[in-house]
């Protein structure tokens, strides 16, 4: 097993080889420049998941290594010329099946580079054998690292050179990784993004000071994933955009009567613009994240009749990824998105003459999430088996805000309350939201098919689809059933006791 060893400051490699050289039979095999680099996903995938990936490269390799956080020991290696972006791109087999499940969608991004020297180290015994070898890394901003590589039938002698290392040039032994060294130095640290939400909220905070609070974390996180979604990094960014945008659009709408009027206005009409032309996009990236889901769910005899159907839609989401570029670079969204980043970080009125801006937000929140909570209610108990698909819909619209809602004020209230509810209204969103999909992916396909019809495309093409048309149907139907059991969950009496409790609000 390696073992790692930092350096005291004090210590050059050449007075350490110097030194080391007084015990033991020092042979230099190599030394060169050396660059390693850091990968991760956006949001940390890998880090989160206690993994490190890192690129190394020199004048005589270039190879990646995932390592284990806590005591940094290699779990898979492939020797490559360049880092792929995305998982299912790595040939070695265990290189793959660690970062595919981990990454998913999401594609591989340099975090931070160290540039070093490295040198090849070996140790000789009196029969000029090589019982031990060293890979010291030299670096310009932090201490120096050794690595010691005991050799198979040497123990005796890598414990000797490991004691030497201690006691005599007093190096520190280590497990840690140097990406967090390494970040620290660019001013960063790891999980510095992620999508999910953490807003910390004074409940004594006025309503319109909290509000510009909560706008200006989704703003981030807006402009966090702005160039992203330009460039088509991954499928995520788009993805995480779309989020802080409907979050957005839901604390307008919601949080009524606490930014002036005509603030509200015009942003709301900006965000819901936002929202339209990022949503063909978003929906072809579904199409396509999906399209092996959509293959598998066929008969193996018209599975690969499906293929040009990929073909047509991933040309289709190029072009709508073009536009979208476009207008994320236009003068409309850049303008706009600046000049709501400057009212957000102007300071409030003193005197606020909106209804409720002079609310604390926590007595907002009590008021605005149960409001919200009971439309939901009132929306669900009029569903019935024979209810449009409409009334789906709406109710999944309502369910977003309200769920937008308690993850906004989640602070405000004890954590394993909000996170219960929280819980049980993601099943039933699920439901509605995969009821929905299969309601509008079957509309979708039906215009595909009108469309590939006219291109020629071969009928067993076509005849495919026809297939996958009829099972999203199913599927759909399924999901209807599968409503009144989620929403009897949501809406069952001890939950609403709680819920009430948990805001002390009354009836």
């Amino acid at each position: 097993m390696p073992l790692q060893f930092d350096f005291p400051a004090s210590l050059t490699a050449e007075k350490f080889i110097a030194k080391l050289s007084n015990d033991a039979d020092v042979e230099l095999v190599s030394r060169q420049y050396s660059l390693k680099t850091y990968y991760d996903s956006f949001d940390w995938r890998l880090y989160k998941s206690g993994i490190t990936c890192e690129f190394n490269r020199s004048k005589s390799e270039s190879r990646l290594l995932l390592k284990n956080i806590d005591n940094d020991l290699n779990l898979a290696g492939t020797d490559i010329k360049e880092v792929p972006a995305f998982s299912h791109q790595f040939q070695t087999d265990d290189t793959r099946s660690i970062l595919a499940p981990l990454l998913e969608m999401r594609a591989l991004l340099p975090v931070c580079n160290l540039d070093y020297e490295i040198y090849h180290l070996n140790i000789i015994n009196n029969d000029k054998k090589t019982v031990a070898r060293l890979i010291l890394e030299e670096h310009v901003l932090f201490n120096n690292r050794v690595t010691l590589l005991p050799i198979k039938g040497y123990d005796k002698a890598a414990e000797h050179i490991s004691q030497t290392l201690t006691t005599q040039l007093n190096l520190i032994p280590t497990t840690h990784s140097l990406l967090v060294t390494a970040l620290k130095l660019q001013g960063r640290k790891p999980n510095d993004y992620s999508s999910k939400m953490a807003i910390n909220l004074d409940p004594g905070m006025r309503a319109d000071i909290a509000a510009k609070y909560i706008f200006s974390y989704l703003l981030k996180a807006i402009k966090d994933n702005e160039q992203g979604t330009i460039a088509d990094t991954d499928t995520e960014f788009l993805h995480d955009f779309r989020v802080a945008v409907r979050r957005t659009r839901a604390g307008l709408s919601q949080l009524k009567d606490v930014l002036p009027e005509a603030v509200n206005t015009t942003y709301a009409d900006f965000f819901s613009w936002l929202g339209q032309i990022t949503s063909t996009t978003r929906d072809l990236d579904v199409y396509l994240l999906n399209f092996a889901g959509f293959k598998n769910c066929l008969p193996a005899s018209i599975r690969e009749d499906i293929n040009p159907l990929h073909d047509f839609i991933l040309a289709k989401q190029q072009n709508s990824q073009k536009e979208l570029a476009k207008k994320l670079r236009s003068p409309k969204y850049l303008s706009t998105i600046s000049e709501w980043e400057s009212y957000l970080k102007a300071q409030a009125f003193l005197k606020p003459v909106e209804a409720n801006a002079k609310l604390t937000i926590k007595q907002l929140a009590d008021i605005r999430i149960m409001k919200s909570y009971k439309r939901v209610l009132k929306e669900g108990n009029a569903i019935t088996e024979e209810s449009h698909d409409e009334l789906f819909h709406d109710l999944r619209k309502s369910c977003k805000k309200l769920r937008y809602l308690m993850e906004f004020f989640q602070s405000l209230y004890p954590e394993n309350q909000i996170k219960h509810f929280i819980k049980n209204l993601k099943g039933l969103q699920e439901v509605l939201g995969d009821f929905q999909d299969y309601a509008t992916q079957e509309i979708t396909l039906k215009q595909f098919s009108e469309e590939m019809l006219k291109q020629q495309i071969h009928a067993n093409t076509l005849l495919a689809m026809g297939v996958l048309i009829q099972n999203l149907d199913t599927l759909g139907a399924n999901a209807r059933k599968d409503f009144s059991v989620k929403f009897a969950t949501f809406k069952h009496e001890e939950n609403h006791a709680a819920f009430k409790v948990m805001l002390a609000a009354k009836d």
